[in-house]
């Protein structure tokens, strides 16, 4: 067993019993668990994070968003192999019309996600804001949760993790999958994807609290028909879509 395996495994038992770091000293701690938002500002159950893609204003030969999301990420070239990938676009097809439109598929951000079902150490887990995230230091690599995913939305980091960036924890071993740039939500922003969209003159994509009545998400939602991936499944994704 490597001593990257060796050392994710102790954490596992120090994070059951509890534990938020180990304190080598005074004052010193080895390390923390990272949740992506400030200890002082605990996520909300009043705030419904959602995500509205319009796929006919999605440019089939447009990446904006795939390219925001890896430099906003510290993520590699996608052409790489095995690169990670926490966004991608791909071909949705009617059958009954054979119509085709292009759309970025991400985390769902599921209300009832079954990866968080199926992880046995609980790296999988969802804020109370609706936020699925996945704490690597205790995730051990099992991949239950990549099986359990009906959206094809997680990768396994296969290669040393390099060009890391701070705010956005990444580890060779571990899943991980789209956040909604939670460190950026945290602070007040909004996620990389979205930006990148409306620069590129699509604003395909909208985000914000679907419980604040005044926001543009909110009136969307209730005024223009949109509808989830796979809703056989009963997951309450996060992420809508028009135009599908």
């Amino acid at each position: 067993m490597s001593d990257i395996d060796t050392n994710r495994r102790r954490f596992v038992g120090w994070a059951s019993a509890g534990l938020a770091g180990v304190a080598i000293a005074p004052n010193v701690v080895l390390f923390e668990v990272a949740h992506g938002r400030a200890p002082e500002a605990a996520a909300s159950a009043k705030v419904r994070w959602w995500m509205r893609v319009d796929a006919t204003r999605c440019a089939p030969d447009c990446s904006a968003c795939v390219v925001a999301c890896a430099k906003e990420n510290g993520l590699p070239d996608a052409k790489v192999a095995n690169a990670p990938q926490w966004i991608r676009k791909v071909d949705l097809k009617e059958l009954a019309t054979a119509r085709t439109v292009s759309a970025p598929v991400m985390c769902q951000h599921c209300a009832n996600p079954p990866c968080v079902d199926v992880c046995p150490t609980g790296a999988s887990f969802k804020r109370a804001d609706g936020i699925v995230l996945v704490d690597r230091h205790s995730c051990i690599g099992c991949r239950y949760c990549m099986m359990a995913c009906p959206y094809k939305a997680r990768s396994f980091v296969f290669a040393p993790v390099t060009g890391q960036r701070p705010d956005v924890p990444r580890g060779r071993g571990c899943v991980e999958s789209c956040t909604l740039c939670v460190h950026r939500i945290d602070r007040g922003g909004t996620p990389a994807c979205v930006e990148a969209c409306a620069a590129a003159g699509h604003r395909a994509i909208v985000f914000g609290d679907l419980n604040d009545p005044g926001s543009e998400i909110a009136r969307r939602v209730a005024t223009e028909a949109s509808k989830p991936l796979r809703p056989d499944l009963n997951l309450a994704p996060g992420v809508r879509y028009q135009g599908i």
